[in-house]
């Protein structure tokens, strides 16, 4: 399946891009997608395809993780990185949106690629990033000046566990970064209502 336009106006102001997790599709987040359109109407909001078939058997992914280990994941990221800049560049430019009006929203490997794409030292390719469920390889070495990253994390999560936000979160305040953390209460690895609600609250803020 491809990359999926959820919404769009005549001349967007600002631009979301969605990214699904490992052995998902962009349709995943089409839902999440259809309440960050309603509420801002005069954007694009996009639910983008990763590049790669999952080895999972269904599905898609930006890197595999059969076999992932924490001393060979950020390897697989980083080389994953390039197509995933270009991804995010290309969709800026196909609505005319500069990073200061794009926010990317990553849910599990999603938010992998969208959190590690802010240690890249070259400019900054969204003022705004959000982790449903994500985590970095390793703890964050840079705080990116015009990017704020922000976590959506469930305290019952089972895939990826809460201790991964909370961690980066503290790495990221002690380097001076614009963050932000939002624990979840009794959500696993997934999104509920209340998690989107709380995210689209967010959103309304600016």
């Amino acid at each position: 399946m491809p990359s999926i336009v959820i919404h769009t106006s005549s001349s967007p102001t600002h631009l979301f891009l969605l990214f699904h997790g490992v052995g998902a599709t962009p349709q995943s987040l089409e839902p999440l997608g259809k309440l960050i359109a309603l509420d801002h109407p005069n954007a694009a909001v996009v639910s983008v395809e990763a590049p790669e078939v999952s080895d999972l058997g269904q599905g898609f992914q930006w890197f595999s993780i059969k076999g992932v280990t924490e001393k060979n994941r950020l390897s697989r990221i980083e080389k994953a990185l390039p197509s995933f800049v270009e991804c995010v560049q290309s969709w800026q430019a196909e609505f005319q949106a500069s990073y200061q009006n794009t926010c990317l929203i990553g849910f599990s490997q999603g938010a992998i690629m969208s959190l590690s794409s802010s240690q890249l030292s070259s400019s900054s390719l969204a003022s705004r990033i959000i982790s449903l469920s994500g985590r970095f390889a390793t703890l964050p070495q840079i705080a990116p000046k015009e990017t704020q990253i922000i976590f959506f994390h469930g305290e019952n999560d089972e895939i990826i566990n809460i201790e991964f936000a909370k961690n980066a979160y503290h790495a990221l305040v002690a380097l001076g970064a614009d963050t932000e953390l939002h624990t979840i209460p009794q959500l696993g690895h997934a999104i509920t209502q209340a998690e989107a609600d709380k995210l689209l609250s967010l959103l309304k803020q600016n």
